[in-house]
């Protein structure tokens, strides 16, 4: 069970989460925090040294929940390459998603982070590398359960596949247009199909 101040914590991190995520590190106030919380500032940097590490929190969080929803997603299937064609499906409907957390959280704190913050810049570098890690073991397990080719690249495949879901989330939140995420989760399904299958 949590105690108070860890509650307490708890409580800080999932309100300004969002808030992080839609603004950004820079824009984010002092005031934007405690008017949503409801705390002061004292109660806020009682629980958290500064706003850098409570916006690492609120990152981690953000990305905690992103990473669990795309492995349930992909849970529905044992086969590596259904597994494949699973997270294809799950940012098919990112978008609508993403709306309810103000944007693609990786996306967001990477271009607010870049130049301005080497700390929180790097949990982004570590969050991607997650996530291409993730479809890199998806590939090699693919290649020993004998559904995918032997001679693929995982790693550089795993790049390739999450440069197009990342240039797609992009433009669709840019142009505020879904089809862009559809339209290259089925050129990538077609490449899966085509390139990786055996």
């Amino acid at each position: 069970m949590l105690t108070k101040a860890e509650q307490t914590a708890e409580f800080i991190v999932q309100t300004v989460a969002p808030i992080f995520n839609k603004n950004g590190y820079a824009a984010t106030s002092l005031s934007d925090i405690t008017k949503a919380t409801g705390l002061t500032k004292g109660a806020i940097y009682g629980n958290f040294k500064n706003k850098e590490e409570l916006a690492i929190a609120a990152f981690r969080m953000t990305e905690k929940n992103m990473l669990k929803r795309i492995a349930d997603h992909q849970s529905l299937s044992d086969s590596p390459i259904e597994q494949l064609f699973l997270v294809t499906d799950f940012y098919k409907n990112y978008y609508n998603y993403t709306q309810e957390i103000g944007g693609c959280p990786v996306i967001n704190m990477s271009i607010d982070s870049k130049h301005q913050n080497d700390v929180l810049f790097q949990y982004v570098q570590f969050s991607i590398n997650k996530i291409q890690n993730n479809l890199s073991r998806l590939i090699d397990a693919g290649k020993e359960s004998g559904e995918i080719k032997l001679d693929i690249d995982s790693m550089k495949y795993a790049k390739r596949l999450y440069s197009m879901i990342t240039g797609a989330i992009f433009m669709t939140h840019t142009m505020e247009d879904n089809s862009y995420l559809i339209d290259t989760m089925d050129q990538i399904d077609r490449m899966i199909q085509t390139q990786l299958k055996q």
